[in-house]
């Protein structure tokens, strides 16, 4: 949407929160509608957004954010996981800011999160190298990190050491299910690696042996089909990706 930059440009700066938030709550009403619902904020759209390098109708949440990927997530902590009942201590890698701040809110999180860049991590780590001891943590949430790292199995490997004995994580990566290998070259230039890998910045994309690259890191993985298992209705009124599995990664 062009609006957006151009209130930027004609309002002044010390009153952009306050356009902000009249903007944000103007977009939710013109997208109103109960077509499509959102898990992660309650929200009823006629429509999502739509996102990505080749852009996905209906992917984005206009209220809260949330793509296919992170509703999927909150469906699945919600139905399947002790998340929200059980004291936890979660860490949340590249922290998504619905998310964070409904972590926050919760009195059964110790949360923290963490990330080389991002503003919203409490924390400023490179997850190749975890400044955590061993065995720290009863949960891990990491989406969409792997694909961007030079070592990602130095980086699976300080996940399995900082998860708790009996723990879980929840590690996500864009996968191409008609790849039986993943694919990978740093040293491609960005527009290539958009074209193939998904994303500029992406220097991977995983196969079907993304399972065995966890497993190699000492994790015991449940891949679960989840998506499906909600049936047809679901995935349309929630808009999630069908084919889109959950990498149940545990440590015993």
């Amino acid at each position: 949407m062009v609006v957006k930059p151009l209130l930027k440009h004609i309002i002044p700066k010390p009153l952009h929160p306050l356009a902000k938030r009249v903007y944000t709550k103007l977009k939710r009403l013109w997208y109103f509608g109960f077509k499509f619902t959102c898990p992660c904020c309650g929200g009823h759209f006629r429509k999502f957004l739509p996102y990505g390098v080749q852009p996905r109708p209906n992917a984005l949440c206009p209220k809260c954010g949330s793509l296919e990927r992170h509703r999927l997530l909150w469906l699945y902590l919600k139905n399947r996981t002790n998340f929200f009942q059980k004291r936890l201590k979660v860490l949340d890698i590249a922290p998504m800011p619905f998310f964070k701040e409904k972590c926050e809110a919760l009195p059964n999180i110790d949360y923290i999160s963490a990330d080389i860049v991002s503003p919203l991590a409490t924390v400023r780590m490179d997850v190749q190298e975890i400044p955590f001891p061993d065995d720290q943590f009863d949960c891990i949430i990491c989406y969409h990190v792997l694909e961007h790292l030079l070592d990602d199995q130095k980086a699976m490997g300080e996940l399995y050491r900082v998860l708790k004995p009996g723990g879980w994580a929840i590690i996500q990566s864009p996968i191409d299910i008609n790849r039986e290998k993943t694919y990978e070259d740093p040293s491609l230039p960005p527009e290539e690696r958009g074209r193939i890998f998904g994303g500029r910045e992406h220097i991977r994309i995983y196969g079907r042996d993304y399972k065995d690259r966890l497993e190699k890191a000492g994790f015991i993985v449940k891949v679960e089909p989840y998506a499906r298992e909600l049936g047809d209705s679901m995935i349309k009124k929630y808009n999630l990706i069908k084919t889109e599995d959950i990498y149940l990664c545990l440590k015993h």
